[in-house]
């Protein structure tokens, strides 16, 4: 197949355009002038220069693909103007899935996030991971950027009913090689290699590896029905924040925070800290947004895209172990 991909500079995207090319798929990206590509690095691909929001490019790039992969997204905790993160992620999106029908892309895979995903209830004294059918709506979209992730979607789903053949993925926690930049579960692991991170708060996630992730778009643009979303995640890796740093003991020998912080403590500094940021103009190291997402534990169940695309369940704590390898390789360990 021949496949377009945007978002190829990030964390699934750049795993995602290796996977494609590791299984024989031509490989066309969307990249700007100033994308940092060392996530790139070794895999063979045509590279387009552009933005998600220039429809005519887009399309005349598009001509001939047979997959379209939208994993671009602009993703951050906190800017000082969260406009230019609405045109990337809501109009972008609606740019992009136009673009790619229009030039007769014969599957188009949007990613998404599980914070568009109902929280999971608590039930007999435990909590019940949740899956595409759990309620939600734009209410419980508790910042900027899962607001922006909820409207994209609701784009995505739209047109998907309009006939365009759009399978929609909702990953959880990636983690795994190539994370540049990193991404905030990454930088979880860079802090804990660093000794940097003195104190945890009482939350929990989704660990799944990222070429799984990256192997669940394969499959959703093979076997993924039109107008669904897949949860993209791994089975047994619903883990609180403490059980991860276990394991990261297990892997790296080196031992992990004791302390646990309240969370209103963990809210009053973040508070504390935005407040700063307002004046400074650089971003906070604790921003509101990411306190207030610690604030749930965010289990998931990956049963649908098991049953239906036959996605791969690596054992988290290899994904881990996997993180842990190229952060070293990398040059991300100052200590």
């Amino acid at each position: 197949m021949k496949c377009f991909v945007t978002g190829a500079s990030g964390f699934i995207g750049a795993n995602l355009v290796h996977e494609l090319v590791a299984r024989g798929h031509r490989v066309k990206v969307l990249v700007r002038a100033t994308s940092e590509l060392r996530g790139l690095r070794g895999a063979e691909f045509e590279r387009v220069e552009g933005d998600v929001n220039q429809g005519a490019l887009l399309q005349a790039a598009m001509r001939g693909c047979d997959w379209c992969f939208h994993a671009a997204a602009s993703y951050h905790l906190w800017l000082p103007d969260y406009r230019p993160m609405y045109a990337a992620n809501v109009e972008g999106t609606r740019t992009v899935l136009n673009a790619a029908a229009a030039a007769g892309c014969a599957r188009i895979v949007y990613t998404s996030t599980v914070g568009c995903i109902g929280l999971p209830k608590l039930e007999d004294g435990g909590l019940v991971p949740s899956d595409e059918t759990s309620p939600v709506g734009e209410a419980q979209m508790s910042n900027p950027y899962k607001r922006s992730k909820w409207q994209a979607e609701k784009v995505a789903r739209q047109l998907a009913k309009e006939g365009r053949p759009i399978v929609i993925v909702n990953p959880s926690a990636p983690v795994g090689p190539r994370d540049v930049k990193p991404t905030p579960t990454g930088q979880v692991v860079v802090d804990f290699l660093n000794r940097a991170m003195p104190a945890y708060l009482d939350t929990g996630l989704n660990y799944v590896h990222v070429r799984d992730v990256a192997l669940g778009h394969i499959l959703a643009a093979e076997k993924g029905r039109v107008g669904e979303r897949y949860i993209l995640g791994n089975a047994e890796g619903n883990w609180t924040l403490k059980e991860s740093f276990r394991v990261l003991e297990t892997i790296t020998g080196l031992p992990g925070p004791k302390v646990r912080i309240p969370y209103l403590v963990a809210w009053a500094a973040a508070c504390v800290d935005e407040t700063v940021s307002r004046f400074t103009g650089k971003p906070p190291r604790a921003p509101m947004a990411g306190v207030r997402m610690a604030k749930y534990k965010m289990f998931f169940s990956p049963a649908k895209a098991i049953r239906e695309l036959g996605l791969t369940q690596t054992p988290p704590t290899q994904a881990l172990s996997d993180a842990v390898e190229w952060f070293r390789q990398n040059g991300y360990v100052k200590r």
